[in-house]
């Protein structure tokens, strides 16, 4: 996916991306690139590949809710900062919270907030499960299969917020007796399945909400 190709399909998302936040992602790219030698980010490093593979996958979050309208969003094991350092680049609107196990990454993530000059965005070093807040938005991408990831992540989720797990597909993981398990704290309000541009392969955002007692 080159530029062209990413501008027009965020487009598709309800997305305006300005020549400012381009050059962000230009820049971001260029950090991770750099920072990738020294710590294992990602294997993915091809601009094209990354464009469609990393920032493009991490804004597919906007198909089921609009950041617009969000105030606080936390991205639980954010690693190279996907999808959180990207959408805080989409999003200036969103005060972000990134949360890392890896104290290395969370060293990257606070000096790719200080190059981008990024405010209200904080990475800490720390586990999901260990930290305390309230969001409107959470969310996790390729970081463990769901029926672990809830015990991350919602109890960072505030009484009208939603968790929004990035997968690529679920179906192995959410089978019907990991569904009714999950289904007895939290409400699934959605499975948003869809293919990526170019290449196709699927992925699936799984909205959720903790049931009102």
């Amino acid at each position: 996916m080159n530029k062209e190709e990413f501008i027009e399909e965020v487009t598709k998302l309800g997305i305006q991306m300005s020549e400012d936040k381009m050059q962000k992602l230009q820049e971001f790219y260029s950090m991770m690139l750099e920072w990738n030698e020294k710590i294992n980010l990602t294997r993915i490093t091809e601009e094209k590949e990354v464009y469609l593979k990393h920032f493009y996958d991490s804004l597919t979050i906007q198909k089921v809710v609009n950041l617009n309208k969000v105030e606080t969003l936390c991205d639980v094991g954010t690693g190279a900062g996907f999808p959180g350092i990207v959408l805080k680049i989409c999003f200036p609107n969103l005060k972000v919270t990134l949360i890392d196990s890896l104290q290395k990454r969370v060293n990257y993530l606070q000096e790719v907030i200080k190059k981008l000059d990024l405010k209200d965005i904080t990475a800490i070093h720390t586990r999901g499960e260990e930290y305390k807040g309230q969001f409107d938005v959470v969310t996790s991408r390729a970081v463990a299969n769901i029926e672990k990831l809830v015990n991350y992540t919602m109890h960072l989720v505030a009484k009208e917020g939603i968790f929004v797990a990035m997968k690529a597909n679920v179906e192995e993981e959410l089978t019907r007796e990991v569904r009714q398990k999950l289904e007895k704290k939290y409400t699934i309000n959605q499975l948003e399945k869809f293919y990526l541009p170019k290449e196709n392969s699927i992925r699936t955002l799984v909205v959720m909400r903790k049931k009102s007692m």
